[in-house]
């Protein structure tokens, strides 16, 4: 049974990938220590995402798992088990599932028997829930931010408000000796950076509008990208336009990127996600994904839409509308998220 009443000195966050997906959970941190200043907090992960989580001074200990290295070895589920058996010895007062998936809670299960995520009704993979001591509720078409705040506050009996989310403090960190941004950031010009790439096809902004906005704003403009695909949209845009692109940079350099720069425009993907979390300006462009829940508008950080229906409960991976979104929209909030900055930085200087 689930003990509320239970002292957490020491607390296991599972949330294995994905970038995005991670960033949205990492938001709670800040406010876990504020309530117990105290308290170990060690974050369960796949090893491909681990770096979004280092230098981060409120995690403890980052433990890196390789369960999607099962698909293609299935006997490492013997070597995974193991070691997550080895992490499971730190003797966890809780463990809280912020994923809401069989395997997330399997792996939570085997870290320990006090254990808290969402109940049936509000996860996709209902059955996540048997595993769970406390089970907790909140709609699955909510937003995905306000949906990671409240299964991990509830699970430690305290509250995490938007207000608390909206003035939040940047929670993406880097080592200060990433260098090679240096060589692509201008001190003169605006920096926007373009995020071109997206889990799939159907999310991605058409390569043709993105010279259109490159050729449009008086930036410098910088293209990142992750694998060859994008690399090949990237030159794609380079080769029409003054924009350029960027070596393959790991997530610790890309949050550095980031961070040092003005504006990123790109689509519902993690390293778009990346800017709000490091309260850097953000145009995120939706097609088949919905605006409302994956990601949070501020004063900073807007969206722009096509004009999809779009249910969360079932995503339409034929539904290729974010190409209809105009470039002339877009440039148009780019260049009033670059005034608001240029008015903030004569403000700071009066």
């Amino acid at each position: 049974m689930f003990s509320s009443k239970r002292t957490i000195k020491k607390l296991a966050i599972v949330k294995l990938s994905a970038m995005g997906d991670i960033i949205h959970a990492m938001i709670s941190l800040q406010f876990i220590k504020k309530k117990f200043p105290n308290i170990q907090i060690d974050w369960i992960v796949e090893s491909a995402f681990s770096q979004v989580l280092e230098n981060n001074p409120d995690i403890n200990n980052i433990y890196k798992v390789n369960l999607k290295g099962i698909k293609k070895d299935k006997l490492s589920v013997f070597s995974q088990i193991k070691l997550i058996k080895k992490i499971s010895r730190n003797n966890y007062d809780l463990i809280i599932d912020a994923q809401g998936l069989i395997k997330s809670s399997i792996v939570s299960k085997l870290l320990g028997s006090n254990t808290a995520g969402f109940d049936k009704k509000s996860t996709r993979e209902s059955l996540a829930s048997v595993f769970y001591s406390k089970k907790i509720n909140i709609a699955y078409e909510k937003n995905v931010i306000d949906r990671n705040a409240k299964v991990i506050s509830t699970a430690l009996d305290f509250s995490i408000k938007k207000e608390d989310i909206l003035t939040k403090k940047p929670f993406l960190f880097f080592s200060k000796d990433e260098k090679l941004i240096d060589n692509y950031i201008k001190e003169d010009q605006n920096n926007v950076v373009f995020i071109v790439g997206a889990s799939c096809p159907s999310k991605i902004y058409s390569k043709e509008k993105f010279v259109k906005l490159a050729n449009k704003i008086d930036s410098n403009v910088l293209i990142a990208w992750g694998n060859i695909e994008e690399k090949e949209i990237a030159q794609f845009i380079s080769k029409q336009s003054n924009a350029k692109v960027l070596p393959k940079l790991n997530l610790s350099e890309l949050k550095c990127l980031i961070a040092n720069s003005d504006l990123v425009i790109g689509n519902d993907t993690g390293p778009t996600h990346m800017a709000w979390a490091l309260n850097i300006p953000s145009i995120t462009l939706f097609g088949n994904t919905p605006g409302y829940r994956n990601t949070y508008t501020t004063r900073i950080n807007k969206i722009l839409e096509s004009n999809s229906e779009v249910n969360p409960c079932k995503l339409d991976k034929n539904d290729f509308s974010i190409s209809s979104i105009d470039e002339n929209k877009i440039e148009s909030l780019t260049n009033e998220l670059l005034k608001n900055k240029e008015f903030r930085i004569k403000e700071e200087n009066v």
